[in-house]
């Protein structure tokens, strides 16, 4: 081991496109021989807002449908999430990894108790030399004003002109509720800034999203007896899906000036990789 810092790995995926089965796959190779990497994975949605914050940020802006629940930029911590790179980055000892309970406030949610979060870095251990930063909106970067209005004056059109044909969620916002969110998105520079590498996992189609949730819920309520109706999910992933229509292009581009530190994975409907992509 070095004293040089450890590799930030970030991964995008479209929900339900295989990211959790990936992540785990990474850390099971990285920390078991010949590798033995000690790794820490951590979800931008344990960044989320506590559940007061996010009631607070609702309510300040009632009109605006993006931010009425967790999920889209503008609701997590980015204080917390820079701190605790920068914990990372530099090899201090006894750093927390927080964690949120979805659960909680009959699904809510809310960010759960310091003393119960993993530490890792702990006095006599090896520090961690890989840390997996996962989740649906991580890389995204934010658009300048004149990108954002141009894409959501083509998305209006689009509905106009389209018609049944258009499915995209963008064209029925307004435009300060996105620019709000892209304006969170900003932020969230200060996190991208540490990755050496980037996984992408695309979908031939975003519109995929909606088949894949609508799957994972209908399986959790057969096997558990609990989960969204498949009216919820679809309202659910309309709360989302703006972002899909915003930034996947950026991601799709690259996010790096140099080449070769990101890999884009394009998926078919059956999550069979289609298409391998190195920039």
């Amino acid at each position: 081991m070095t004293n040089a810092p450890p590799i930030f790995l970030g991964l995008n995926g479209i929900q339900g496109a295989g990211k959790t089965t990936l992540v785990s796959a990474l850390y099971k190779t990285l920390t078991s021989p010949p590798h033995n990497l000690p790794t820490v994975v951590l979800s931008i949605d344990d960044l989320y807002l506590p559940h007061s914050a996010q009631k607070s940020l609702a309510q300040s802006q009632p009109t605006n449908p993006l931010i009425q629940h967790r999920g889209q930029p503008s609701t997590h911590d980015i204080p917390l999430g820079k701190d605790i790179f920068s914990q990372l980055f530099s090899r201090q000892q006894n750093i927390r990894i927080p964690f949120y309970d979805k659960s909680a406030h009959s699904g809510q949610g809310d960010r759960t108790d310091p003393e119960a979060w993993e530490v890792v870095n702990k006095e006599g251990e090896p520090p961690v030399e890989v840390v997996i930063f996962e989740g649906w909106c991580v890389g995204f970067r934010s658009l300048s004003d004149e990108e954002l209005v141009q894409k959501w004056e083509a998305a209006k059109a689009a509905r106009i002109f389209d018609g049944e044909a258009y499915h995209g969620r963008l064209a029925a916002l307004e435009l300060e509720h996105v620019s709000f969110v892209n304006e969170a998105l900003r932020q969230y520079d200060a996190l991208t800034d540490y990755f050496g590498a980037l996984v992408h996992i695309d979908a031939v189609d975003t519109l995929f999203v909606y088949d894949w949730r609508l799957e994972q819920e209908r399986k959790l309520r057969k096997e558990k007896g609990t989960g969204m109706k498949d009216k919820q999910v679809i309202e659910f992933v309309n709360g989302y899906y703006p972002a899909y229509e915003l930034y996947t292009d950026v991601l799709r581009k690259g996010i790096f000036h140099q080449t070769g530190k990101q890999l884009r994975l394009v998926v078919n409907k059956q999550r069979r990789v289609e298409e391998v992509e190195i920039q």
